[in-house]
């Protein structure tokens, strides 16, 4: 992953805590405009699958300088197929296994290592180039992209975020206030991990069109993000 830091045109950062939206979102707004969608949070689970693969101890400072190295040597590529991203790593497709839980469990481990972070941000810088992209994240329009053509933070209530990650994640137990609870803890112990680090909080940009998708379907989000990006081109 190179660390050169290319021009960059125009970038609408779609940045908020986990269970809002954020990846379907951006990747329709960005097939609705067509620009190129960059998951950030795709290249932490790299990161992580590389440390799982490597066997190495986080708690270890040599092993977390071996997984920078190899995280800046690896070939991460991101594209669309057929309207699922797709994943790959040294020209493997890794689009599931980085989802697995393993990965799952310490990928805030992995993400807490503010060098890595850097890493991690100038390959999404990268990934960018000279085009136009939207990306979402937890401090894409903060750190990332600070001048970003567009920041979004989305939000929604706890239960509504645990509902919705318990119908993604285990349908049969949608109703289940049981499945609910769990997911929910779940949720406000990544919340606050994520709002309390030291590096690259989770906020809000100043700047940041808020958006309170609690009520909203999928539909009604994207076209608030799409028009607003649209009324700002228009502008320019």
């Amino acid at each position: 992953m190179s660390s050169r830091l290319p021009f960059l045109a125009r970038v609408i950062a779609i940045d908020g805590p986990a269970g809002t939206g954020k990846s379907t979102t951006a990747r329709e707004v960005a097939r609705r405009l067509g620009w190129r969608y960059v998951d950030s949070g795709a290249f932490y689970r790299v990161a992580a699958l590389l440390a799982l693969r490597l066997a190495l101890d986080l708690a270890d400072e040599a092993d977390r300088a071996r997984l920078r190295q190899a995280l800046e040597r690896a070939a991460i590529e991101q594209e669309i197929v057929g309207g699922t991203p797709r994943i790959r790593l040294g020209g493997e497709d890794v689009s599931v296994e980085i989802r697995t839980p393993a990965v799952t469990s310490i990928v805030s481990r992995v993400a807490d290592d503010p060098a890595l972070r850097e890493i991690v941000n100038a390959g999404l810088r990268v990934q960018v180039g000279e085009g136009t992209a939207v990306i979402d994240g937890r401090d894409i329009g903060t750190v990332v992209f600070p001048d970003a053509f567009l920041k979004v933070f989305l939000d929604a209530s706890l239960e509504e975020r645990a509902r919705r990650r318990v119908a993604e994640a285990e349908p049969a137990r949608a109703a289940d206030p049981v499945a609910l609870a769990s997911y929910a803890q779940s949720l406000a112990e990544r919340d606050r991990r994520d709002r309390e680090r030291s590096v690259a909080p989770l906020r809000a940009a100043e700047d940041a069109l808020h958006i309170d998708t609690s009520g909203l379907d999928f539909d009604s989000q994207v076209a608030r993000v799409v028009r607003a990006a649209q009324d700002r081109i228009g502008r320019t």
